[in-house]
């Protein structure tokens, strides 16, 4: 019988008698040095302030271990954890497909989409489409991809073309800032 098991954000942290180290280095919660202590005198110096040993960094030699209240820390963890996600920016790409035989009002039509995802500072992936007896004619696709890119230079900055070895041809366009 198999289990499958999907969370893997488990806190690996060890805490009191989580920790396996028969001797650790400790460090007070105001940052005094107590130096190498034994497991114990440390726990028992933990519990005379009334807070968590907390295994600190387990790979040193020995370990160091700090006390510290542990659901404050893990409080406070989480609250800055939030407060840089939300200043991460998420790049969203959208991809625009053409052919080569591309009339004229159905560029205009691509032409206006991609002014739109511009404008919401989107990045774009125009790439080219080439089916069957097309891949013949993929000397017009690149001169229909050039032409776009063309079209924005001065709106978008060019980040990828198409390579001369690369099989699918594609212009990677950015909004200026």
């Amino acid at each position: 019988m198999f289990y499958i098991f999907k969370g893997t954000n488990k806190d690996t942290t060890r805490m009191n008698e989580g920790i396996r180290a028969r001797e650790v280095r400790v460090v007070s919660d105001d940052g005094e040095q107590y130096g190498v202590l034994t497991l114990k005198e440390a726990l028992e110096k933990a519990q005379e302030a009334g807070m968590d040993l907390v295994e600190i960094s387990p790979n040193a030699n020995p370990p160091v271990c700090k006390i510290m209240d542990y659901g404050k820390f893990k409080y406070e963890k989480t609250k800055k954890d939030k407060e840089n996600k939300k200043k991460q920016k998420q790049v969203v790409t959208k991809e625009m497909r053409v052919k080569p035989h591309i009339d004229t009002h159905d560029r205009d039509t691509k032409i206006a989409q991609i002014e739109k995802f511009l404008e919401k500072e989107y990045k774009i992936k125009i790439s080219l489409r080439l089916a069957g007896r097309q891949k013949l004619y993929a000397d017009q696709g690149i001169k229909v991809l050039d032409e776009l890119a063309d079209h924005f230079k001065d709106k978008a900055i060019i980040e990828k073309k198409y390579g001369k070895d690369q099989i699918q041809k594609f212009v990677l366009l950015s909004p200026k800032k």
